[in-house]
């Protein structure tokens, strides 16, 4: 269990209200990772709760009982997790518990994976610009492709440098 939820509490206990608030920045995230990344809501409520988790390793009761999910529908989610390298997966040593927390450069990770992909696609592209298009309507939108990830990958690179 999370130390806030080790604690016992009392209705108006300020750690009530601040857990109702935690829990409700989860959902926040829940509702932004569904709609931006496409992403199911649990797996939204995942990252939240282990982005504010105190301790930050939890085990999968500890976020099961958090967020409200079953463990059958949490193991699907923290192996998507994990493959993605945002969550790490470990076991204390002499312990046989497994624990997830979010990776400490588990953000950076995700940009750079993104920036590799737009990079890998701006390749694509280059390659799109050579096959000698009669039509400059289809010329226009790859050279517009070419230029915004051009533009981004750049960007981050003069960022990464200074």
């Amino acid at each position: 269990m999370t130390s806030m939820m080790r604690q016992s509490a009392m209705p108006d206990d300020p750690r009530s209200a601040h857990r109702e608030t935690v829990l409700n920045w989860v959902e926040q995230v829940a509702a932004f990772v569904s709609a931006e990344w496409g992403l199911a809501p649990i797996t939204g409520r995942v990252i939240g709760w282990l982005m504010a988790s105190d301790p930050p390793e939890q085990t999968v009761g500890d976020i099961a009982e958090a967020i409200g999910a079953s463990r059958a529908s949490l193991t699907t989610n923290l192996q998507l997790l994990t493959s993605i390298r945002l969550v790490r997966k470990f076991r204390k040593p002499g312990e046989r518990t497994v624990y997830y927390q979010i990776e400490d450069d588990a953000w950076e990770k995700v940009v750079r994976q993104k920036l590799a992909a737009f990079a890998a696609f701006d390749d694509l592209v280059e390659q799109g610009l050579k096959l000698g298009w009669d039509n400059e309507a289809q010329t226009r939108r790859i050279r517009s492709a070419k230029s915004s990830i051009s533009w981004l990958t750049e960007h981050f690179k003069q960022i990464d440098q200074g």
